[in-house]
């Protein structure tokens, strides 16, 4: 068997063929770069779900933001600001989850059929940061500030500190996953990443600016977020799925200790997105402010609990934003939003959180 996990080593020329059984999610000792036979079924319908949502930003027409927003009175000064501080906040997310994906994970998740639907993740997280560049275009907004945030602003800047702090070991090209300590650490960074930041931090985001575009204002950017938020909603599936594959096979990493832990990073993580919420909409605005914003973030962050399997970090927390789901109903015509075309092959099939 291959003890190669890079798929770059050299070929051994007597080795047998791949059998499910030798496939794993980390320290797997088959050859990497055979995709057949699959052994993770789940992972290869998520790489097929995620083509049959592809999207370009280019396809939704800006034309009625750029005169929302070109308009002295087509928004108020707090939507201005929640709208600049969201794109602040997403326009160097999405590379920052790219980077983490293409740098971390993919180097440790030994499995193929894993590997593929991180290609196409890396992908999508490519095409998410072309839909800030063109929002940022086409709004004519200053992309240093815009695309700078993440450093300047600190409710912003504590979020993606928290977050790299995470992939700080596993950035090392010495860092190797196949002890207890290290393999925990992989554990760690697909929580950060996956349940965290896109799994909680994106969705403070998602809910307001969606919330402007129910109200018919910032329509073009709305409907992009609601773009984004079906591939995230993909992306938190899979990472879920691969940390609970993970636990399976590797039970003696899921201790009592370690799950209290993840259960920190949980809480802390929903405090951090608390307080961007509250400097995002600091005044609230029409049917949404900043506590609203809180319960919906322990609301979610006790769902990621119980998608894990962890005791709630929180009470019973209900849902302030059941509209949410409307944003990932492919089965439409057209979106909600009423301005285009949206109906995806094998869109029906998907299931969403």
């Amino acid at each position: 068997m291959s003890t190669d996990t890079s798929g770059l080593g050299a070929i051994d020329r007597g080795a047998g063929r791949v059998q499910v059984d030798d496939k794993a999610m980390i320290n797997a000792r088959a050859d990497v770069n055979q995709l057949l036979p699959l052994k993770y079924h789940w992972a290869w319908e998520k790489y097929l779900a995620g083509c049959a949502n592809h999207w370009m930003p280019t396809e939704v027409s800006m034309q009625a933001d750029i005169a929302l927003w070109r308009s002295p009175d087509g928004l108020t000064e707090d939507e201005r600001h929640a709208v600049q501080r969201n794109l602040g906040f997403f326009a160097t997310s999405e590379s920052l989850v790219a980077n983490n994906v293409v740098l971390a994970v993919y180097r440790h998740l030994t499995n193929p059929e894993c590997r593929q639907y991180l290609l196409r993740q890396a992908f999508e997280e490519a095409v998410h940061t072309h839909t800030f560049e063109y929002i940022c275009s086409s709004l004519g907004l200053d992309e240093g500030e815009l695309f700078n945030m993440y450093r300047e602003v600190p409710s912003i800047t504590d979020k993606a500190a928290w977050a790299l702090e995470y992939t700080r070991h596993l950035e090392d090209p010495g860092f190797r996953t196949g002890t207890h300590g290290a393999d925990q650490a992989f554990l760690r960074d697909l929580v950060a990443f996956y349940v965290v930041f896109e799994g909680m931090w994106f969705y403070t985001g998602f809910a307001q600016v969606l919330s402007l575009g129910r109200r018919n204002k910032m329509v073009g950017v709305a409907e992009q977020y609601q773009y984004i938020l079906r591939d995230e909603s993909i992306h938190l599936n899979f990472g879920i799925d691969a940390i609970n594959q993970i636990k399976i096979e590797n039970p003696g990493l899921w201790t009592e200790r370690f799950q209290a832990e993840v259960r920190a990073m949980l809480a802390q993580a929903c405090e951090l997105e608390v307080a961007y919420g509250r400097d995002t909409i600091p005044n609230g605005l029409l049917g949404l402010n900043a506590e609203l914003c809180e319960q919906y973030m322990r609301f979610i962050t006790n769902r990621r609990c119980a998608q894990l399997g962890l005791a709630p970090v929180f009470g019973p927390v209900d849902n302030p934003f059941p509209w949410m789901s409307e944003a990932m109903d492919l089965k439409k015509e057209k979106n909600f939003f009423e301005t285009r075309v949206t109906e995806y092959a094998g869109g029906s099939s998907l299931t969403w959180d």
